[in-house]
C-alpha cells in the first residue's frame, strides 16, 4: 500500500564511518534528531550556435552539488563523534581536527519505515498469524542516500526556554534513493544502493554494490548508559570570566549580565577541486584561515568605568571562554566546548520601553593545527561508547596550579591574612587547607584560623584541584609571623607646598599610608606648634580680616602635619609636613 505522507515519525538518520562503508556495523544512527533537508542541484551549461535562436544542448560542465543540513538536541558527543569530530576529555585536542583532515568524506542515509509505523520501535513486522505469533520481516522500506558529504558548519545554540540545539550543514557528491529496502525486528536493514562513488568517474564504489548492496543496523531509541533525554538550559554554565575586562559592562560574577543565550558557530567552507578526465570534484579541501564565531546576549546589570580607547591600548587576547552542560541531576558534566585566544568583535546595546536592557557581544578566534592548544576549539563529551570505531580521549594531564601572590609570604604582627587564592590551567576549581607547620589542619579551616598574634608562628596554606580523573601536584604556601617594627610610611597627596591668594579658599589632599593605618591631620600656625582653631582645613585662615588681625602681614604661613600609628604602635619619627602660604593682595 502507498504511503499517504512520510513524517518524522517514519524517519531514521545514520551516518557512514567511511565512504566505502557497507556492513550494518560500520553505521550508527545519530540521537535526538530534530529535521533534515537534503537538495540536488546541477548546473549546466546551454550550447547555442548562429543560425538558431533555441539552444541546441545544455551540458553539465561543472561538479554537481548535494546540500544536506540536520539538526539534533546536543547530548554527550555520541553524534560529535559520529560525525568525526573530536571528543577530548583532557579538552587539549582540536575538536574539528577530524574534519580537517584529508578524507572522501562520509554517506548519510535517511531510513523511512511505511505510514504509521515509529521507525525507532519494533512495530517493523508483520504479524501473519495472531495464534502463532509468526512473524515475518517486510521489504516496503525505502532510503535516500547523500554520499562523500563533507560538514562545512557546525552551530550549537543554546537559550533560556529552549532545548540546547546543534544543527550542521554538509556538501555532498551524489544522492540515490532506494525502495523494497528490507528489514525486521532484531534485524539489520539490507538491499540498500549505497551512496559513495568513485569521484574520478562517478561510478558506484564496488564495496556498496556487491551482494546486498550496504546494510544498517536496526533503528533503536537507545541512547547509551545514563545519557539525558535532552539538556536543560538551567543546567547550562558560560564562564566568560577572562572576557569581562574587555565588555564595557559587567559579565561575569555575581554582578554580571544574567546570559540569555549563547551560540558558536565553526564555518568549515570547502572548495571542491577538479581535474581533466574527472566528472566530479576529486577532493573537497577546507578554506583556511577557519574562523569561528560566540555569540553571547545577557541582560545587562552593571556598568564598568571602561572605555573603547582602553580596548584598544590593551587589546590583548581574551584566554578563554567555556560552556559547560550538566546533566538533570546539576552535578555531572555531559558537554564541554572551550574556546581559546579570542577577540571580542562587538558589543550592542539595546533598550526601550517594556523589555529589560540587553548587550549582545560578538567574538571570534582563529583555529590552528589540530594539536594548537592555544588556538582552538574543544570539546569533552561524557561518551565512553566506541562509536564508528573511535572512543573519547582520555584525559591523561593532570590541572597545573599556580598560586597568585608570593609562595613565601610574610605576616606582620597582628595583621589580617587575606587569601590571594590560586588559579587552574583547565579551570578545575581550587580547595584550599590551612594548617599549622606541623600540618595539623586549623580551627576554623579558613584564612581566619592563620593567628598573627605571635612573631616566629609558620603557618601552610595548601593548594590542591582536580579534574574529576586527575589530581593536581599540591602547591604550599607558607605564612610566616613576623615582628612588626616598621612604622607607617606617608605620602602625600598633592604638592609638599601650597600657595594661595588672599581670600583663596585651602582645600585639604590628604595623603596615603602604606600599610592602610588611619591617618591623622593637624592644622598649626608658622611655627609648628601652635594648633589652629579649630584644627581642620577650615582653620587656614585666608580672609583679609585674617591679615589685618596679624598685623597686615605681607604671607600668613600655617603648617599641616600627617601622621599615622599602626596596630602595633609603630610611629614615624618625624610626621610629613605640608606647607600652605598665603599671600596678600
Amino acid at each position: 500500500m502507498a504511503n499517504n505522507r512520510i513524517i518524522y515519525q517514519s524517519d531514521a538518520l545514520f551516518v557512514s564511518k567511511t565512504v566505502d562503508s557497507s556492513t550494518a556495523s560500520d553505521h550508527v544512527q545519530l540521537r535526538r534528531v530534530q529535521s533534515a533537508n537534503y537538495s540536488l542541484n546541477v548546473t549546466r551549461t546551454d550550447v547555442n550556435q548562429f543560425g538558431q535562436l533555441a539552444r541546441i544542448d545544455s551540458i553539465i560542465l561543472e561538479s554537481p552539488s548535494v546540500a544536506f543540513d540536520a539538526s539534533y538536541f546536543l547530548g554527550d558527543g555520541f553524534n560529535e563523534m559520529a560525525l568525526g569530530f573530536l571528543n577530548n576529555a583532557g579538552l587539549n585536542g582540536g575538536f574539528i581536527s577530524g574534519q580537517i583532515e584529508s578524507t572522501s568524506g562520509n554517506n548519510f542515509y535517511i531510513l523511512s519505515t511505511p505510514e504509521g509505523v515509529d521507525v525507532n520501535s519494533p512495530r517493523a513486522d508483520i504479524d501473519l498469524d495472531t495464534f502463532t505469533d509468526t512473524k515475518e520481516g517486510r521489504n516496503d522500506f525505502s532510503t535516500i542516500g547523500i554520499g562523500n558529504a563533507f560538514v562545512t558548519d557546525y552551530t550549537l545554540d543554546a537559550s533560556v526556554g529552549d532545548i540546547p540545539t546543534v544543527s550542521v550543514s554538509l556538501e555532498g557528491t551524489n544522492m540515490v534513493g532506494t525502495a523494497g529496502v528490507s528489514g525486521s525486528n532484531g534485524n539489520v536493514y539490507s538491499g540498500i544502493s549505497g551512496a559513495g562513488i568513485n569521484p574520478e568517474d562517478g561510478t558506484p564504489l564496488n564495496s556498496q554494490i556487491a551482494g546486498n548492496g550496504i546494510s544498517l543496523p536496526e533503528a533503536k531509541e537507545d541512547l547509551g548508559t545514563n545519557v539525558p533525554t535532552a539538556l536543560r538550559p538551567g543546567d547550562i554554565t558560560v564562564d566568560l570570566e577572562s572576557a569581562d575586562a574587555k565588555s564595557i559592562v559587567a559579565i561575569s560574577g555575581s554582578d554580571g549580565g544574567h546570559v540569555q543565550s549563547v551560540s558558536l558557530s565553526i564555518p568549515m567552507s570547502r572548495t571542491p577541486i577538479d581535474r581533466l578526465g574527472s566528472k566530479f570534484a576529486f577532493a573537497r579541501v577546507v578554506d583556511f584561515p577557519i574562523t569561528p564565531t560566540l555569540s553571547v546576549s545577557a541582560i545587562v546589570s552593571e556598568s564598568k568605568s571602561k572605555a573603547l580607547s582602553d580596548m584598544i591600548s590593551n587589546d590583548g587576547f581574551i584566554d578563554e571562554i567555556r560552556i559547560g552542560f550538566k546533566d538533570q541531576d546539576g552535578t555531572t558534566e555531559v558537554a564541554n566546548y572551550k574556546m581559546t585566544n579570542l577577540k571580542l568583535d562587538s558589543e550592542s546595546f539595546s533598550t526601550s520601553i517594556g523589555p529589560n536592557k540587553t548587550v549582545d557581544l560578538n567574538f571570534s578566534l582563529t583555529i590552528g593545527g589540530p594539536n594548537d592548544t592555544t588556538n582552538n576549539v574543544f570539546f569533552s563529551g561524557s561518551c565512553t561508547d566506541t562509536v564508528l570505531g573511535t572512543t573519547r580521549t582520555a584525559d591523561t594531564s593532570a590541572p597545573v596550579i599556580t598560586i597568585n601572590g608570593a609562595a613565601n609570604f610574610s605576616l606582620k604582627e597582628n595583621a589580617t591574612y587575606v587569601e590571594p587564592g590560586a588559579t587552574t590551567d583547565d579551570g578545575s576549581e581550587v580547595s584550599i587547607t590551612y594548617t599549622d607547620n606541623n600540618d595539623t589542619t586549623l580551627t576554623p579551616n579558613t584564612a581566619a584560623g592563620i593567628s598573627s598574634a605571635t612573631a616566629g608562628t609558620v603557618f601552610k596554606v595548601k593548594y590542591d584541584a582536580t579534574d574529576g580523573t586527575n589530581a593536581a601536584t599540591q602547591v604550599v604556601r607558607t605564612v610566616t609571623v613576623t615582628t612588626d617594627d616598621a612604622a607607617p610610611v606617608i605620602t602625600l597627596i598633592g604638592d609638599a607646598s601650597i600657595a594661595l591668594n588672599e581670600n583663596g579658599t585651602y582645600l585639604e589632599q590628604g595623603a596615603t599610608v602604606d600599610d592602610g593605618s588611619t591617618l591623622v591631620i593637624n592644622y598649626f600656625e608658622s611655627d609648628g606648634t601652635t594648633a589652629l582653631s579649630p584644627n581642620t582645613a577650615a582653620g587656614v585662615l585666608t580672609s583679609t580680616a585674617a591679615f589685618a588681625a596679624a598685623g597686615d602681614p605681607a604671607t600668613l604661613v600655617y603648617k599641616v602635619k600627617y601622621t599615622a600609628t599602626d596596630q602595633n604602635n609603630n610611629t614615624p619619627t618625624e610626621p610629613v609636613v605640608r606647607t600652605v602660604t598665603v599671600t596678600a593682595d
